[in-house]
């Protein structure tokens, strides 16, 4: 086994290839507009019928 200090070593030239890997890349930011939240209609509101279906596979 590896003593810890190569250990932390080898993940911290990892983590620097990643870092300098990734800026090279190419990037687009979308301005994207929010959704706006889904209007609730009567129908919505919880059925006294709606429950849950057990299905016993024996």
């Amino acid at each position: 086994m590896l003593p810890p200090f190569i250990i932390e070593q080898i993940r911290q030239r990892e983590e620097k290839e990643r870092a300098r890997h990734d800026e090279q890349r190419p990037r687009l930011e979308l301005p994207l507009d929010r959704m706006p939240a889904p209007r609730r209609t009567p129908d919505d509101e919880d059925d006294p019928n709606r429950g849950v279906i057990v299905i016993d596979l024996v």
